[in-house]
C-alpha cells in the first residue's frame, strides 16, 4: 500500500492541474469567438501543450505501475520518463520566457 501512496499523489496532482487548464481555458473562448478566424490562440495552444504534458506524465506513470507489476520493459520506462522530464524542461521554459516578455511589457514607457 505504501508504494501506491507516491503515484495516488502524483495521479491527483495531475488531476488538479487539468482542472486548473480546463478552468482556464474557459475565459479563452470567448477570445476565441472574438478572433476573426485566425486559428488558435495563444491560451489554447498553451492549455493544449500542458494537456500533452499531462498525457505524458500519465503515461509514464502508467509505465512505472507497469514496472513494479512485472509487464513493462525497463528501457521502455526510462524512454517514457526521459520524454516526460524533457516536456517539462520545455514547458518550463516557455513559461519563463513568457514571464519575461511580460515583464519587459511592464518596464515599456507608456
Amino acid at each position: 500500500m505504501a508504494i501506491n501512496t507516491p503515484f495516488n499523489a502524483a495521479a491527483a496532482a495531475y488531476g488538479n492541474a487539468s482542472r486548473l487548464i480546463n478552468q482556464a481555458a474557459k475565459p479563452a473562448t470567448d477570445l476565441t469567438a472574438n478572433a476573426a478566424a485566425g486559428g488558435n490562440n495563444f491560451a489554447d495552444l498553451l492549455a493544449q501543450n500542458v494537456q500533452g504534458i499531462i498525457d505524458q506524465g500519465k503515461t509514464s506513470d502508467q509505465m512505472a505501475m507497469d514496472m513494479i507489476s512485472g509487464k513493462a520493459n525497463v528501457v521502455d520506462m526510462v524512454t517514457a520518463l526521459s520524454e516526460t522530464e524533457m516536456a517539462i524542461e520545455s514547458m518550463v521554459t516557455i513559461r519563463d520566457r513568457v514571464i519575461s516578455a511580460y515583464e519587459e511589457i511592464l518596464r515599456m514607457p507608456i
